[in-house]
């Protein structure tokens, strides 16, 4: 185990609320890498995302930085931007 993942250990101990929000606060931010990521392996700058979605690079930039308030249709709109399908899950608590 990492340090950074026994500090996140002791952390979720010690504070119940940081332990809450902890995980919902990753799952966004992994929203956001999914993205960009998704956007790198296809060859697209944030520029040319923002022409196919006609908008600018910034509100590119806020949806792959901060998606925790990101539309579905917006995210939809992204995936098709670089020839992608948007892949819902519904998972058990328990799995996550």
């Amino acid at each position: 185990m990492s340090d950074l993942e026994a500090y996140i250990q002791e952390r979720k101990k010690a504070d119940p609320e940081f332990a809450k929000n902890f995980e919902s606060g990753y799952q966004k931010f992994k929203i956001g890498v999914m993205l960009k990521l998704a956007r790198e392996d296809a060859g697209l700058t944030q520029e040319e995302v923002a022409q196919k979605l006609n908008t600018k690079k910034s509100a590119i930039s806020r949806i792959e930085n901060h998606a925790e308030d990101i539309r579905l249709s917006t995210l939809e709109k992204y995936a098709r931007a670089f020839g992608k399908t948007l892949k819902l899950e519904l998972q058990d608590s328990s799995e996550v």
